[in-house]
């Protein structure tokens, strides 16, 4: 789940989920019990940062791990990295020899994650770039070989950028491969009247809105929107 950074504070979005026993109970029952003890403590380590609601909720990481497997997923792009919940559970649950472009322009963010990946001895099936997002996935297109070459995408960055990020993946991803763009609900806001949501948070809600108009009328693409985001 992502927030707004205000002068003052930052401001996380609601949860989808209303009832706070039904989250716990989902947690408690199916995705504490299979998490990787790395993953766990990647979570508990996240929990501490000022920023830590930005992290993948452990359900969401657990239905990424579950498409990833189906797949047999080998070679993925992963856009906003933050610590690197969702990057290690990749990493995880990818091929022995799967690699993975994760891009980030927030090292520092990064680096609280990188003991516990290589705890979990997957830091090789990781190439890190510190870099805003469209320079290296145009760079990747430049070279003929990474086109339609990838079988899974992860997005949990600038809402602004979703279209621009969407047009590239497309051409990276392979046909039949899953490309997943968080937060497309924007913590609930896209239902509500523009004067019931918080002034912070509506040039995000906009773009959000825009974009889920956009994935919506987009032939190329078959969709799943799903209360952690979409997938196509």
């Amino acid at each position: 789940m992502e927030g707004l950074t205000t002068k003052d504070k930052l401001i996380p979005n609601s949860a989808i989920l209303q009832s706070e026993n039904l989250t716990k109970y989902i947690l408690e029952t199916s995705v504490y019990p299979r998490e990787a003890e790395t993953l766990k403590e990647l979570r508990n380590a996240t929990a501490s940062h000022s920023r830590g609601f930005m992290g993948v909720a452990p359900d969401a990481g657990q239905l990424m791990a579950l498409l990833l497997k189906l797949l047999n997923a080998k070679k993925t792009i992963e856009v906003g990295v933050f610590t690197g919940y969702s990057l290690l559970l990749t990493a995880l649950a990818i091929s022995l020899d799967g690699k993975i472009i994760a891009i980030d322009p927030d090292k520092k963010a990064y680096e609280i994650g990188l003991p516990f990946i290589k705890k979990a001895g997957v830091e090789h099936k990781i190439d890190f770039k510190e870099s805003p997002a469209l320079p290296v996935l145009d760079k990747l297109l430049e070279d003929p070989s990474n086109r339609e070459s990838f079988d899974f995408a992860f997005v949990d960055a600038d809402k602004d950028n979703y279209w621009n990020y969407h047009e590239r993946l497309l051409k990276l991803v392979k046909i039949g491969g899953i490309i997943i763009y968080d937060n497309t609900l924007w913590g609930g806001t896209v239902a509500l009247p523009e004067e019931d949501v918080p002034t912070p948070k509506r040039r995000f809600r906009k773009a959000t809105l825009d974009f889920n108009k956009a994935i919506a009328d987009d032939s190329r693409v078959e969709i799943s929107a799903v209360s952690i985001g979409h997938m196509v």
